[in-house]
């Protein structure tokens, strides 16, 4: 979290599952080419009997959505974008024919997605970016759970609680969020998205992840740090991590802040979602640190067998 000042993403509310329909380049955003995707297979195929019970999933090919994809890309492009944007700064960022970009624009407009400056012909997000994403949070059976356990430990141990929603190697978001009452706050919101890998909740991701230590290190190489630490080193504290069930990054992501965090696995093992304290470092030093993140593991353990993944 660059100083937790979040990556803002007003679509990021609203799921992960456009989030990998576009990439950055050197040039700007291009469209990925189609995914697979593990679907069932046919019932004529899963009714025949076999002695290993049923056939494995067959992944299927993904027909790409040009019209949809786009979309996508402008939404986010707007969204990253401290100003309005005209069509042809829009085009050329996304790489698109400026006739095309325009058509999407409006229809855009038409579903309050975007809205126009009529003076300056400039684009910026609209109005119903907010219902969407406020729709998927409110309907985010972890964010309504979290919530009261995050104001409980933010109240008590005067940090600020952050519940992430993680999905493997994609970028986390913030569900849900408790402000403590210290002069010190870092600035992040509900919708913000960061690195898979970053920081404490970073090493939660690693130590349970079902990818290999190579595609790990390649990842864990792009990070930035303000203290930065040596792959051995943060490789030895993902150890500790399966081990412990917890992580602590003490002032390595950022300088003079601690992050705490703590997982929720879903059925197969994997981490779901965390639970993350930030705080300054002096204040949770040592046992101190330890002992918020062991109240705080307590607290995800309880709420783990609450989300329907564990039900």
């Amino acid at each position: 979290m660059d100083t937790m000042t979040a990556l803002t993403d007003p679509l990021a509310a609203i799921g992960n599952t456009w989030a990998g329909l576009v990439r950055r380049t050197p040039s700007g955003i291009s469209l990925r080419p189609p995914i697979a995707s593990p679907m069932k297979s046919s019932s004529s195929s899963a009714s025949k009997p076999t002695k290993t019970g049923a056939k494995p999933t067959k992944p299927v090919r993904v027909r790409p959505v040009p019209g949809v994809t786009r979309a996508i890309a402008i939404l986010r492009l707007l969204g990253r974008s401290a100003h309005a944007m005209g069509v042809k700064a829009i085009a050329d960022e996304l790489e698109l024919v400026p006739s095309t970009c325009l058509h999407i624009l409006r229809a855009l407009i038409v579903e309050d997605l975007v809205k126009i400056d009529s003076d300056t012909k400039r684009y910026s997000l609209g109005t119903g970016m907010l219902s969407l994403a406020r729709s998927a949070i409110e309907s985010s059976s972890f964010a309504s759970l979290a919530q009261p356990v995050l104001d409980v430990l933010a109240n008590e141990w005067n940090v600020t609680m952050i519940g992430v929603e993680t999905h493997d190697m994609e970028p986390m978001v913030v569900l849900a969020l408790s402000r403590s009452n210290a002069p010190f706050r870092l600035h992040v919101d509900v919708g913000s998205r960061f690195p898979a890998l970053v920081s404490a909740t970073g090493r939660l991701v690693a130590a349970f992840s079902s990818e290999t230590w190579p595609q790990i290190e390649k990842r864990f190489k792009a990070l930035r740090w303000d203290k930065p630490i040596d792959l051995a080193t943060w490789k030895r504290e993902v150890e500790q991590v399966r081990k412990r069930g917890f992580s602590i990054d003490r002032g390595y992501y950022m300088s003079g802040v601690t992050v705490i965090a703590v997982p929720l696995l879903d059925a197969s093992g994997r981490v779901a979602h965390t639970l993350v304290a930030t705080g300054l470092s002096d204040k949770l030093a040592g046992a101190a640190g330890t002992a918020l993140a062991l109240a705080m593991k307590k607290e995800a353990d309880a709420l783990s067998t609450l989300l329907p993944s564990r039900r």
